[in-house]
């Protein structure tokens, strides 16, 4: 004799996901309805407000983003001066050692009898070594400052003494005690002068 058995009875999972269904949908609504009451809640005021502040903030992170920049560019703008600089300069006391020399085969020049034939092979030697010290030094842009005859200019020159002439215009270089010197127009050596003042 067959017993009949019921489809829920035959799978008993069914019930319990029927209900489990319903109440997601219940969950579901539930959400929905107090998302809309959030919304509804919002104050457009507020809302300005907060866009207004947002607003702001965005351009004060972007002010800063640009000063940032900006700040950076100076940075690499003054690495690279300061490495343009070390190049220019980087031998400027190895300039200064070299100037003495120079001076020294200038006063040999000035010391030497330029009527005595047997001191005339070691004179043109000297010659021959100061024109090479001088266009080496030219080469790297060393430039030498006579102003003899000049206005007195106290960024290259020093006054030794002011001397009264009136054959000369006041504040005129009248002789020059020591060449000065430039290296890339940057004073290495100011020119020891004698100036003229009004008598």
């Amino acid at each position: 004799m067959e017993i009949a058995v019921s489809s829920e009875e035959q799978n008993p999972n069914v019930e319990a996901e029927a209900s489990t269904d319903a109440q997601d949908a219940v969950e579901t609504t539930e959400e929905a309805v107090a998302s809309e009451e959030r919304v509804e809640d919002v104050n457009p005021a507020e809302l300005v407000l907060q866009i207004e502040e947002l607003q702001s903030q965005i351009g004060k992170l972007k002010d800063q983003e640009l000063r940032t920049q900006a700040e950076m560019h100076n940075v690499r703008r003054r690495a690279e001066q300061d490495v343009e600089k070390a190049h220019k300069f980087g031998v400027e006391k190895f300039v200064g050692d070299m100037l003495t020399v120079v001076d020294n085969l200038e006063r040999a020049l000035d010391s030497m009898d330029a009527e005595d034939d047997s001191l005339a092979a070691a004179r043109e030697g000297i010659e021959l070594t100061l024109k090479s010290m001088q266009d080496g030094l030219k080469r790297h842009k060393v430039e030498a400052i006579n102003p003899a005859g000049e206005p007195f200019d106290p960024e290259f020159h020093q006054a030794m003494t002011m001397v009264p002439n009136p054959d000369v215009e006041p504040n005129t270089v009248m002789d020059v005690f020591q060449k000065g010197y430039t290296l890339h127009g940057r004073l290495v050596r100011p020119a020891m002068v004698v100036v003229a003042k009004a008598p």
